[in-house]
């Protein structure tokens, strides 16, 4: 009879939302990202925990994630919505998408200035879809992350060691 239990699996969406939290910088950009399938993960995530997620596009404005149905704030504009994240004093996690390109200069400036911000709190921006070339022009504050499932690496016996 086998009375060892399985580990819970980690929910979806949990792992890079720890990876997220745990960036070495405010501003993050996810690559390889299911834009739909993570925000949906992400709301469960939401739901369960009382994490403070955002998500923001042009044509919706900001939004909190766990209350998906409630009315949106009016930040339209992507610089309206940078100001406010910047002078946000709460813990967030603010997830953009569709950003228009190209970005005018003073919403990059923006972005940058919201990657070096030291908070007592952590504040995080999250780029769902980026363009490569908006990334890549922030490559010196932004951290990247890819979504893609690693496979579960199985341990094997070697040399009378188990090795992953």
């Amino acid at each position: 009879m086998n009375t060892s239990i399985a580990a819970p699996a980690l929910q979806p969406g949990a792992d890079i939302l720890e990876r997220i939290l745990g960036a070495r910088s405010s501003l993050v950009a996810l690559e390889e990202a299911d834009g739909e399938a993570l925000i949906a993960q992400f709301r469960t995530v939401v739901r369960r925990t009382g994490q403070a997620i955002y998500l923001w596009s042009p044509e919706e404005g900001l939004g909190n994630l766990r209350e998906e149905h409630a009315e949106k704030a009016p930040h339209a504009r992507l610089g309206q919505v940078l100001r406010y994240i910047q002078q946000s004093n709460h813990f967030g996690i603010y997830l953009l998408r569709r950003l228009p390109l190209p970005l005018a200069a003073p919403d990059v400036a923006l972005l940058r200035q919201l990657s070096r911000t030291p908070t007592g709190h952590v504040r995080r921006v999250v780029l769902l879809d980026a363009s490569e070339s908006l990334v890549e022009g922030l490559s010196d504050v932004i951290v990247r992350l890819s979504c893609q499932v690693k496979p579960a690496l199985r341990p094997r016996l070697r040399d009378g060691r188990w090795v992953l």
